[in-house]
């Protein structure tokens, strides 16, 4: 397990917060919080955390069901390990239906929360091991899909009209959906080689990109799914 996990903690109870990140962050995490469902929604918007605590009994409108939801969604390879009360079982076997890592039983200790931590990794670290060769071969991605051994690429389930390296730059980008991917390394995905120069390796992508946004985008002006992040590289947004 990597030293410096990016760990999101979401809790309304502000003692719990600050236990858990104190917990975490002397065992090397980088500890972000939410105190509610809404706030910890807003920052899943953009942010793919290594590892979410999350409180099932969240006050006000967004539970901690809704907010596993968008966990799935939209980072489903995220860690995910809840906390509920004694009281609360039925709702943790809902969410465990979901499909989280670990759960905790409120009250909690520090070797508990991080015993807890070791042992969602190590189950999602062996899931990832026996899968092997089953890597995954369709990418679903919002209403975008790819399927990565009959090459085709649908839209609504509508087929992508697109060039061999069109697919390779769309596959790649929702395969990385995590990150922001620099163009040097986009540009030896599309091209099968490496550019001489960070330079030349924008000046590639950007036409394959512009090209891409046509045949993807609803509306190629305003881009919904692949996105510049300025002076770094282009994400993916299913």
């Amino acid at each position: 397990m990597a030293e410096s996990l990016h760990t999101l903690v979401v809790d309304d109870e502000a003692g719990i917060r600050f236990f858990l990140a104190e917990t975490l962050e002397q065992a090397g995490h980088v500890v972000t919080s939410a105190i509610s469902g809404p706030q910890a929604l807003e920052l899943l918007q953009d942010t793919a955390f290594d590892l979410v605590l999350l409180d099932l009994k969240l006050g006000g409108r967004v539970d901690g069901l809704r907010v596993l939801e968008a966990i799935r969604w939209r980072w489903p390879t995220t860690v995910v390990i809840i906390l509920t009360a004694h009281g609360s079982l039925d709702s943790a076997l809902t969410a465990i239906q979901e499909g989280v890592d670990g759960y905790l039983l409120k009250p909690v200790r520090p070797e508990q929360v991080r015993q807890a931590v070791r042992e969602a990794f190590e189950r999602r670290r062996k899931l990832v091991q026996e899968e092997g060769e089953e890597e995954e071969r369709t990418l679903q991605r919002g209403p975008l899909a790819v399927d990565l051994e009959q090459h085709v690429a649908t839209r609504d389930g509508q087929p992508l009209d697109l060039t061999p390296r069109e697919f390779r730059l769309l596959a790649h980008l929702m395969q990385n959906e995590h990150r922001v991917v620099p163009p040097p390394e986009l540009a030896r995905v599309v091209r099968e080689y490496g550019p001489d120069s960070t330079h030349e390796a924008r000046q590639i992508i950007r036409w394959y990109v512009h090209h891409l946004r046509q045949k993807i985008e609803p509306d190629p002006a305003e881009p919904h799914h692949i996105l510049n992040v300025r002076g770094v590289g282009y994400r993916f947004k299913g």
